[in-house]
């Protein structure tokens, strides 16, 4: 099975990356994770991208504040899905690193989930490897079969 890249830029990203730490834990999905960033250690994210294809990666998740240009420059050395994870890490709330994630020139596609949005970012990326994988499709229908009963266990209370 490919496995889930979730790369940080800094740190200090992990307090909310550990959403998607948990759900790609209880998936038991492979992965694995790095601080690399775009700017500290531009040459380190080339050689990362270049090479996640050949390392068994099936899709990254790039997690980045304030410029957020970290899920942009591993795109531009990869075929394979990038998902950014903007985080709120400035005066701005996170605004900064939404726009910075999705304003990708043509031909450098990056997907885009909410600010501090990590489990979302973890379910997307599940679903792109559950393409061609019954069992974690599986996996992921029951979750939303068990999402869509909480809520009606809800409603029951209302009455």
């Amino acid at each position: 099975m490919k496995k889930i890249a979730l790369i940080m830029g800094s740190d200090s990203d992990l307090s909310v990356c550990q959403k998607a730490i948990d759900f790609l834990n209880d998936f038991e999905i492979p992965y694995e994770c790095k601080i690399i960033s775009a700017h500290r250690t531009p040459e380190l994210v080339r050689e990362f991208a270049t090479k996640a294809f050949f390392n068994q990666i099936g899709v990254i998740i790039a997690a980045a504040g304030c410029a957020a240009h970290l899920a942009g420059a591993i795109a531009s050395y990869t075929t394979l899905p990038v998902i950014a994870l903007p985080i709120n890490s400035s005066c701005l709330n996170g605004l900064d690193s939404l726009l910075s994630s999705i304003q990708m020139p043509k031909g450098v596609p990056v997907a885009c989930v909410s600010i501090d949005g990590a489990q979302n970012a973890a379910i997307l990326a599940v679903q792109i490897l559950g393409i061609n994988d019954e069992l974690i499709t599986q996996k992921l229908i029951d979750l939303k079969i068990k999402d869509a009963k909480k809520i009606l266990d809800k409603n029951l209370n209302f009455n």
